[in-house]
């Protein structure tokens, strides 16, 4: 079921997007050559408890899950892109580092994500990391009173077909609420045009992520973690918004 929230439940969803804009800033900024990823787990995990927040990852167990997720992070290096799970790895010079994180504050959910890469960075993962930042930008923009679910997807994908990436739509943007995942599904394709209504109250994260020279991937055996068909690289950054009645509100900004 799709809800839509009125103008003071969205004023109340504003610090569960400021929380979680917070931990991706920290964790990225722990985000160095030689550290764990268990430790950025640590410390998004500290934060949550420290702001009596809570996980929406902890527990999490959909369908292509293989068990409850376990950390309150996904933490996606290089060839993986999404659902990236935390474990004993240390970042090296050159890592292109992928953070997307959920949480509830109050009772209201917020998720986004970002990508970074760790020392000496590579001209093609910036442009790929930048791609899916603007590509995040041109929904966010599309998502207008009046419009269709489909113009979102299809402002994103412009910007990915322009730099000559493919794009798999099994996993993208999604219903945001009182819980994490909710329809309307919002893929990285699309025609504009189609979909569902784009009203105000709608609260979604629009969420593209591109791999550099696939659209296919596969399931790591930790039954989670997301990686390339062919070893290239991927980004991947997500806001979580709300439609008004003009501009959308980016709920989970961050101050850089």
């Amino acid at each position: 079921m799709i809800e839509l929230r009125t103008p003071a439940e969205i004023e109340q969803m504003r610090p569960a997007g400021r929380f979680v804009a917070d931990v991706l800033a920290r964790t990225a900024a722990a985000a160095r050559v030689g550290t764990n990823l268990l430790e950025l787990d640590r410390i998004a995990h500290d934060l949550i408890r420290s702001a009596g927040a809570v996980s929406s990852y902890l527990d999490y167990h959909p369908s292509f899950g293989a068990s409850p997720f376990g950390k309150v992070i996904c933490t996606s290096v290089n060839d993986a892109v999404l659902h990236g799970l935390p474990h004993d790895y240390r970042l090296r010079d050159g890592d292109l580092l992928s953070l997307d994180f959920a949480a509830a504050v109050d009772g209201w959910v917020a998720d986004s994500a970002i990508s970074m890469v760790v020392g000496e960075a590579r001209d093609e993962d910036l442009r790929l990391i930048e791609t899916t930042r603007r590509a995040l930008t041109a929904g966010i923009d599309a998502a207008q009173p009046g419009g269709r679910v489909g113009d979102i997807s299809a402002a994103i994908a412009a910007v990915a077909h322009a730099e000559g990436y493919s794009i798999n739509t099994q996993f993208g943007g999604h219903g945001v609420g009182r819980t994490m995942h909710g329809d309307p599904h919002v893929p990285n394709d699309g025609r504009a045009g189609r979909g569902f209504p784009l009203r105000p109250g709608l609260v979604i994260a629009i969420e593209p992520w591109f791999l550099e020279t696939t659209d296919e991937i596969f399931t790591d055996p930790d039954g989670w973690t997301l990686r390339s068909a062919d070893g290239s690289r991927g980004a991947h950054s997500e806001h979580t918004i709300a439609i008004t009645d003009g501009d959308a509100i980016v709920l989970t900004a961050r101050d850089a």
